[in-house]
């Protein structure tokens, strides 16, 4: 199998979910957009995104999530949960993804994505916008993170990797993570993951293009 992977915020996911179960993959960097490589990888993903896992004698598996439940399943270990759990898992993916993942990433892309590749200037009411929402969905949040150490009843789960997929990268976002103690707790307990804190130990991986902002910035209100 080989996981087509970059540094940008899903990508990194995907790498620390097979870091973090052991897959047997071989961990190819990618670059869809740079000259030349679109129709290489326009067959394996239509839209050029990536993460995409290619594996022998099957159809190219792109998004994150799928190919966590692939790599999951492969392992069984239960990563992704496939028991009666399966269900609150994926509440918290679907919820995730619409709020709190979502006011991070808003907030990640005007400071972070934007600025590393010139693509405009900051919107601050974008900003704004997303700051209102991390706190809404960052109060709920923590109220569940103060009753367990991860957010299934039975630990650490995909559902944590993934409401986490943004917070690596707050050195430039810069979200108030302050204000929610339960939050930054959990989210230690997941720095504390060898695969989670550097998932791209080893491998061939070019850092991001520098946030020209993330110096001049403090964290936000």
């Amino acid at each position: 199998m080989k996981l087509h992977y970059s540094r940008n915020p899903n990508p990194r996911l995907a790498v620390a979910v097979a870091r973090h179960l052991g897959s047997p993959v071989d961990f190819v960097f990618a670059s869809p957009f740079s000259p030349g490589q679109a129709e290489k990888y326009r067959a394996l993903n239509p839209g050029l995104s990536i993460p995409i896992l290619e594996e022998e004698g099957r159809r190219s598996l792109w998004e994150a999530d799928a190919i966590a439940c692939r790599l999951s399943r492969l392992s069984g270990e239960g990563f992704w949960r496939n028991d009666d759990e399966e269900p609150e898992m994926i509440r918290w993916l679907s919820w995730g993804k619409a709020n709190f993942v979502h006011a991070c990433d808003m907030v990640h892309f005007e400071f972070g994505t934007k600025q590393r590749y010139g693509i405009g200037p900051v919107d601050p009411a974008s900003v704004e916008e997303g700051l209102a929402a991390f706190h809404r969905s960052a109060g709920l949040l923590a109220a569940e993170l103060a009753e367990r150490p991860f957010l299934l009843d039975s630990g650490l789960s995909y559902a944590d990797f993934r409401m986490a997929s943004f917070l690596p990268f707050n050195d430039v976002a810069g979200l108030p993570l302050g204000d929610y103690p339960a939050i930054e707790a959990w989210y230690g307990r997941l720095e504390a993951l060898p695969a989670w804190a550097d998932p791209f130990v080893g491998l061939d991986a070019p850092p991001l293009p520098p946030a020209p902002l993330a110096a001049e910035r403090k964290a936000l209100p």
